[in-house]
Order: structure tokens, then C-alpha cells, then sequence
């Protein structure tokens, strides 16, 4: 039996968004989902219980990080992952390619892997993917990302070529330095940067290769939104319909719908959580910055139409006020909001897909949200 499989269940008559059921060695979840990212094994301000509670049966943490601390061997001699953050569903871990490519002025990209110095200390670090698959082995979590190396927006051709080819090179490395393929399934992640026959190339090369998932990694990278459907567009319908397709790094209400008409299953993104922060809620009637002066006697729920423990609980005044005062209990009650209102919103796309309505309720969804359906702005 493999690590992880996936189940669809329907596709949408309307617009051919799937409905289906991902099945891990801790729990399965059912798809589309929005899984909020735990960067340093912690949802931030958020318990395990409170994540639990939100609904979500997935979440995800990130190698580079957790790399540079506390360090794989002392999360492995903690008894892995779930344990050491006590969490008992699915966890996704990402290769930490990302990051390490974001040190545009700390890295440099071999053949072999990627030579860096950490951001925390300067300290001379390698990763490759054979590293990659060390810590992540280690680490423990259900699915595992293939070390990748993702191209910025925009690049020129010649380097998105010559990225996408590294990227196949290294996933079949990583196969092969994959130690644990009975209890961790390892997504390979499709590159391609903004260029339809590299993106076409990337999934012919890794889906020859037959991974247990795909992501599609290189978007939302500040290319235009209409430039990520159009390469999702490309890229999706080249993906195996029985395994799970992962956008990654998209948490907008308007993406993670407009995804998953595209035939999405997983979406991860710091969107809710980093916004929060800031006194910036998602509600049913679009973005609302708590923090302004017009709440401040405001003795209303945050959203009259949300059912989160936030919003039955406390007023916009009292959470303006908690803001303002940089208490962080605020921060934890805009987090605990907006992460629900994304989980709930990929309830509420489910059902819609189960019903055959998807591009009614997009319809009806960015009518009442303030976005326009020709051209979504999204945050």
C-alpha cells in the first residue's frame, strides 16, 4: 500500500473541479483543501487543538527552517515531527527550495545542490537533494516535497530552461535518496517558470517518473494572477487524475476558487496568518482592517456570517482595541478567523462541487466579496 493515495470522488458537471479524499498514515482529508502553513512546527499563536477545531486535516511545516532549527536529528530524537509539535493529522513538509533561493545574495546553484549561508547566523550550509530527502526523512511527516529549484518572475528563457532540466535531474535523485517511501509519499514539484513548453516539459519528465503527488510549484511569485491560471491551465490537465495536484503558495478566497476550478486539490499560503497580524480580515463581505477608526464603537461580530469562535464571541471594537493596544490576544483571535474562513470557504467549494454549482457560487462568492470575476484583484 503506498504511503499516500488519493481518492476522487466527483467532478463538477459546471466546471470540472474535482472533489476527492487524500489518504495519509495520519488521517485523511478531504479536497480541495487550504492547509495553513506551521513554518516552525507552530500555526503562529495558534494550538494544535485550535487548528483542530478549525477543521483542518492537514497542515505544513518548512525543511529550511526547521533545518536551521532545532535541527532534524533533534525533531527525529523527539520521535518526529507530530509528536515533537503534538500534532495527530497530516503533515506536509516543502523541500525548502524555496527559501534557499530566496538568499538571491547568500546562495549560490550547483549541479550538486545549492552552497548558502543561513539568515540567522551566516553560517555556511549545503542542501541538495539528497540533504533535502535526509531531513525530511528525518523530520517524518506524511509528504515530502522533491527538492526543486524555482525560478523567479520574471526570468528570461534561457535560465527558466536550463532551471526546469536541474529540476527533473534532481527529483530523480531524490527518488532514489528517498528512505522511508512505505510511510512518506514524495511529491515532485512541476517548474517551468512563465513558459508553456517548459511547464509541459517539467510534468512530462517528473510524471515518467510516477510520484504519488504533483505540485505545481513558480506561481505566485508576483506574476499577474491571469498569468498563473493561464500556466495552471497547462500544467494541470498533463497531471495524473489519480494522484493529488498542489498549488503552492496561493491563499487568496479568489485563488484558491479560481485553483480549484482548475482541477487544485491542496493550496498552502502565510496569507491568513501574516495579514492577521496586521488587524487584516477576510470576511464574507471582503477584506476588513480592524485597526480603523470606524470600529472603534463597533459592538458587532467581526462577520455576522461566520460561525468561528472569534466571531461568536467577541466585537469588532473589543478586537480594535486589542490591536491597537499590540495585545496578542488580538493577533491570535484575527488568526483564528481568517485561517477558518479559508478552511470553511474550501467546505463551502466542496459542497459546490458536489452539488454541480462551482461557477454560480465563484459567481455569487466575488459578488458579495467585491471582486470582479472578469479580472479577481484578490489582496
Amino acid at each position: 500500500m503506498a504511503a499516500i493515495t488519493y481518492e476522487l470522488i466527483k467532478t463538477c458537471k459546471q466546471t470540472g473541479a474535482r472533489l476527492g479524499r487524500v489518504h495519509t498514515p495520519h488521517g485523511s482529508f478531504d479536497t480541495p483543501t487550504f492547509m495553513p502553513v506551521g513554518t516552525q512546527a507552530t500555526v503562529k499563536t495558534m494550538s494544535p487543538e485550535e487548528v483542530k477545531e478549525m477543521g483542518a486535516g492537514i497542515i505544513l511545516s518548512n525543511t529550511y527552517h526547521l533545518f536551521l532549527r532545532p535541527g532534524h536529528e533533534l525533531i527525529k530524537e523527539a520521535g518526529g515531527l507530530h509528536k515533537f509539535m503534538n500534532w495527530d493529522r497530516a503533515i506536509l513538509t516543502d523541500s525548502g527550495g524555496f527559501q534557499v533561493f530566496s538568499l538571491s545574495e547568500l546562495r549560490k546553484i550547483t549541479e550538486e545542490g545549492v552552497h548558502f549561508r543561513s539568515h540567522l547566523n551566516g553560517d555556511k550550509l549545503f542542501i541538495g537533494p539528497e540533504k533535502a530527502m535526509e531531513i525530511q526523512n528525518a523530520l517524518g511527516p506524511d509528504i515530502m516535497m522533491a527538492f526543486d529549484e524555482c525560478p523567479p518572475w520574471p526570468a528570461d528563457e534561457a535560465y527558466v530552461k536550463q532551471s526546469t532540466e536541474r529540476t527533473s535531474r534532481w527529483a530523480e535523485r531524490c527518488l532514489k535518496a528517498h528512505a522511508r517511501p512505505d510511510d512518506q509519499g514524495l511529491f515532485a514539484i512541476v517548474q517551468g517558470g512563465m513558459y508553456p513548453e517548459y511547464r509541459k516539459q517539467s510534468a512530462a519528465d517528473l510524471t515518467s517518473m510516477d510520484f504519488p503527488g504533483y505540485a505545481i510549484g513558480g506561481l505566485s511569485v508576483g506574476e499577474p494572477k491571469h498569468l498563473m491560471y493561464e500556466m495552471l491551465e497547462v500544467t494541470t490537465p498533463l497531471l495524473p487524475t489519480n494522484k493529488p495536484r498542489y498549488l503552492m503558495g496561493v491563499g487568496s478566497p479568489d485563488a484558491l476558487i479560481e485553483g480549484s476550478m482548475r482541477g487544485v486539490d491542496m493550496f498552502d499560503c502565510v496569507l491568513p496568518t501574516r495579514i492577521a497580524r496586521n488587524g487584516t480580515t477576510m470576511t464574507s463581505r471582503g477584506r476588513l482592517v480592524i485597526r480603523n477608526a470606524a470600529f472603534e464603537r463597533d459592538f458587532g461580530p467581526l462577520d455576522p456570517a461566520c460561525s468561528c469562535y472569534t466571531c461568536r464571541n467577541y466585537s469588532r471594537a473589543y478586537l480594535r482595541h486589542l490591536i491597537k493596544a499590540d495585545e496578542t490576544f488580538g493577533i491570535r483571535l484575527t488568526t483564528y478567523h481568517n485561517l477558518y474562513f479559508l478552511i470553511d470557504l474550501m467546505r463551502q467549494v466542496r459542497q459546490a462541487i458536489a452539488e454541480d454549482r462551482l461557477g454560480d457560487f465563484k459567481e455569487e462568492f466575488f459578488d458579495r466579496y467585491g471582486l470582479n470575476a472578469e479580472n479577481a484583484r484578490g489582496f
